[in-house]
């Protein structure tokens, strides 16, 4: 039976961490990378050095200095070009791909979310609207879309949506990324496309379970109060072929790290 490995990773910046890419490549050995926060616009993507990590199929959407999303493939595959323009910013924060999969087409799409500032209201924070708006938009898209069938989508959600995908339920309900509203409003979208949660399909929902620490721990790992922002869900069908996850925690600790860390699932088709 053939398998596929899709990991996703908000790289902060494909130039800087080229290498640590390479080390990602051959720590889970992924036949599809997802990158957001690629800060790279498309002309200046080091096209040559994704190749040679073994992905000869590469697309990405990217601008100056922010945002930008990217897939790496193993695979060949067709972008898709007709997917909104999120809150009309033309901000580069999604990527759709139609995957040349075994067993037939598979529709992937790679998000990053805006991250929403710092001050969890509306009139005070516009960054905070533009998350909520732009989740709300795309929850709209996905009822329109209907139930999913042989799809995937990953990426940076930045929002953690359970009690134990933080380190403290109470302390950071008050906190960008874990409040009632944003929780609510993933919850809204994930119902909207009929997703199927792929890595609290292994892992329990009373597990701590997390994908991001900050830059602002002195020791992120001694003190471990991380957040689950990144996600991995597949359509109701792909639901039974799910085999496997991972989630390379080790990446936290290499030097010039990401704050994220990559996660892979892996699907028998």
């Amino acid at each position: 039976m053939a398998s596929l490995r899709i990991a996703t990773w908000n790289i902060n910046s494909v130039r800087l961490r080229l290498p640590l890419l390479g080390e990602v490549a051959r720590s889970l050995e992924p036949d599809i990378i997802c990158l957001q926060e690629t800060k790279c616009p498309d002309e200046l993507l080091p096209l040559d050095g994704l190749k040679a990590l073994g992905f000869p199929y590469v697309a990405a959407r990217g601008m100056k200095g922010y945002n930008g999303v990217a897939i790496l493939s193993r695979i060949p595959f067709e972008t898709r070009t007709n997917d909104p323009d999120w809150c009309l910013k033309g901000d580069c924060r999604h990527l759709g791909i139609t995957l040349d999969a075994p067993g037939g087409p598979i529709e992937l799409h790679d998000f990053y979310v805006p991250a929403g500032g710092d001050i969890p209201d509306r009139a005070a924070n516009p960054k905070f609207g533009h998350k909520l708006d732009f989740v709300a938009e795309a929850t709209t898209w996905s009822v329109a879309r209907g139930e999913n069938r042989r799809s995937v989508m990953v990426g940076d959600l930045n929002i953690a949506p359970l009690e134990q995908d933080v380190w403290s339920h109470k302390q950071l309900l008050d906190v960008v990324s874990h409040t009632p509203v944003e929780v609510a409003a993933l919850g809204a979208w994930q119902r909207a496309g009929t997703w199927h949660d792929a890595v609290r399909h292994f892992v329990p929902d009373d597990q701590k379970l997390y994908t991001w620490w900050s830059y602002r721990a002195r020791d992120w790992l001694a003190a471990d109060r991380g957040r689950r922002l990144d996600h991995v869900w597949v359509s109701p069908d792909l639901a039974g072929t799910l085999r496997s996850h991972a989630i390379l925690k080790a990446a936290r600790g290499w030097e010039k790290a990401s704050d994220h860390v990559p996660v892979m699932i892996e699907l028998a088709l």
